[in-house]
């Protein structure tokens, strides 16, 4: 099944499969909240869905086979996923917030935890208010995993989240709790780096990135944008040279050393006077490869509106910048909103959704760009992209319908795509 669906067929993806996921309700014109996951192993791809099943496909021979599926309740999203060493963690949006990890080989659940004993139970009955698990890591025998809840009483809002280790058998070693929202987490064999996007006034935590000793939980540095207001920090990455960050808090890309001392930053996206309103645009996600920090930004608000007139000149634009001085080396459109991004030796992976403002299906690709020269390859698709995983030559991206509020049509499917990389 070599069906290119790239603009150039001389590219670095060559298609592999497609593999229907059953029916979804389309996304909206504004952004759903997250549906889905995906995981890459050696010679499978793991899928978790918005009803709660798990699914394995075998990929060796280039047809899609099913291993193995998990049937879900349709209570719960699974939203965060990880695998690696026969092990396979799953993160939950629902009523427990559940982490469940189960063998990759064979889907049986070897042990589970429930987040809600930690962060609560749901405040209301909407989804919003769920304990979310956003985000799942393995690394050096330990399982990393980071949830939170929100609610609201009045005009104050609530965050309340724990980030935990556990060993391989499900024992927890630690747990690390604050009023703050992490939004992003990151691990190598010695640390959990995570980003709090969110940490209200009149808490005592304050710091919108902390670095933890991966064995004890221990905090072993902080950062923070030092701005006003609860916005700090969208996303965070470890590297051996040091630890790259986009700032939620002034608009700006950030990169540290191990003890989180500045060595450079770079505006981004941050506020904009253009035709009597003041624009800034959210720099989202941060990942290094080949000396390179790459930043995504999303979409434009103003100061006074949450839906302007104007556009920030970088709205949903990826910048590369090198990691020795700071300066940037390329920038690229990508159009629409990107919920994530992936990286796998030297090449990154955008998934571009909808720009619900502008509403041109055509926004709807994936973004494969080099970090040190920028864009590669763009991939066009029906739906909207909106969870990628990038690992052993395969890209794999989940697609879902969406249909804009204007037009009464329903693009694209609830798919997943998989691709090889030609390097």
């Amino acid at each position: 099944m070599n069906e290119p669906l790239c603009d150039d067929g001389d590219g670095v993806l060559e298609r592999e499969t497609r593999v229907s996921l059953g029916d979804l309700g389309p996304a909206a014109s504004r952004h759903n909240w997250r549906r889905s996951a995906v995981a890459v192993g050696e010679e499978c791809v793991f899928a978790g869905l918005a009803d709660g099943r798990v699914s394995t496909y075998d990929l060796a021979d280039g047809e899609p086979r099913e291993r193995w599926t998990v049937d879900g309740d349709g209570e719960r999203y699974v939203v965060s996923m990880a695998v690696a060493d026969g092990y396979l963690v799953v993160g939950e949006r629902g009523p427990e917030g559940r982490v469940r990890v189960r063998s990759s080989e064979t889907g049986d659940l070897l042990w589970e935890y429930v987040t809600a004993e930690d962060v609560g139970s749901p405040a209301d009955e909407t989804f919003f208010a769920q304990p979310f698990v956003v985000d799942v890591r393995i690394a050096d025998g330990t399982v990393v995993a980071a949830a939170r809840r929100y609610e609201r009483d009045g005009d104050v809002q609530h965050w309340s989240s724990v980030v935990y280790g556990f060993d391989l058998e499900g024992g927890l070693e630690w747990a690390y709790d604050a009023r703050a929202s992490p939004i992003a987490v990151d691990v190598d064999d010695r640390r959990v780096a995570v980003g709090y996007n969110r940490c209200p006034p009149n808490h005592e935590h304050d710091h919108g990135l902390v670095v933890l000793d991966l064995e004890t939980g221990d905090e072993v540095a902080t950062w923070d944008p030092g701005t006003s207001g609860e916005r700090r920090v969208g996303d965070v990455a470890l590297t051996d040279e040091g630890i790259a960050v986009a700032s939620h808090g002034d608009k700006h890309g950030y990169f540290l050393d191990d003890d989180c001392g500045e060595v450079w930053h770079i505006d981004l996206a941050s506020e904009r006077s253009l035709e009597d309103e003041t624009l800034y645009a959210y720099p989202n996600h941060a990942t290094v490869a080949d000396g390179t920090a790459v930043f995504v930004t999303g979409n434009t608000f103003a100061e006074d509106s949450r839906d302007p007139d104007g556009r920030h000149p970088n709205e949903h634009t990826a910048i590369g910048v090198d990691l020795e001085d700071g300066t940037k080396r390329w920038s690229h459109d990508v159009r629409g909103f990107a919920r994530c991004v992936a990286r796998d030796g030297d090449l990154v992976v955008i998934p571009s959704a909808q720009n619900f403002r502008e509403r041109d299906a055509e926004t709807h690709a994936v973004h494969v760009v080099d970090p040190e020269t920028g864009p590669v390859e763009i991939c066009p698709i029906e739906g909207i992209s909106t969870v990628a995983s990038l690992s052993n030559d395969r890209l794999v991206v989940i697609e879902e319908p969406v249909e804009y509020h204007d037009e009464g049509v329903t693009r694209g499917a609830y798919r997943l795509h998989t691709w090889r990389l030609e390097r």
